[in-house]
C-alpha cells in the first residue's frame, strides 16, 4: 500500500539534541571541533544555536542509534551533552529573536519510496 506521507506520533517521534563546549586553543583542538561539527552535519543534525544541534528521529530506536554513533566519535576533550525529547515536547518550545517570537523549526519532510 503506497502512502503519500508518513505520519508519526508526537510521543514516539523524537528530537535528539547535541550540545557541546569544546576547546579550540590549539590547532589539534580546532581540528577536533571541526570534525565533530561535521560529524553532526553528516548525521543529519541542524544547527539551532552556536554549539546546539538537533536531529529529528522517527522513533526512540533511531535516536539510540545516533547516540551510539556519536559516542563512538566524541572528541577527546571538552563537554558534549545528548538530550532526547519527544516531538510534542519540541513543538512546545518558544523561540525568540530579540523580543519577537518566531515559529519552532518543523520536522523535515520524509522521503517517499514507491
Amino acid at each position: 500500500m503506497p502512502r503519500s506521507e508518513l505520519s508519526f506520533s508526537g510521543y514516539q517521534a523524537m528530537w535528539l539534541f547535541a550540545m557541546f563546549d569544546l576547546p579550540v586553543k590549539t590547532r589539534k583542538e580546532r581540528r577536533d571541533y571541526t570534525r565533530f561539527r561535521n560529524l553532526l552535519l553528516d548525521e543529519g543534525f541542524s544547527q539551532l544555536q552556536y554549539s546546539v544541534y538537533a536531529r529529528f528521529c522517527a522513533s526512540e530506536q533511531i535516536t539510540d542509534t545516533h547516540r551510539k554513533r556519536l559516542r563512538k566519535k566524541l572528541p577527546p576533550d571538552g563537554q558534549v551533552r545528548l538530550l532526547a525529547v519527544t516531538d510534542r515536547q519540541f513543538g512546545k518550545m518558544q523561540v525568540f529573536f530579540g523580543r519577537k517570537r518566531t515559529d519552532v523549526e518543523s520536522k523535515p519532510s520524509q522521503l517517499t519510496l514507491f
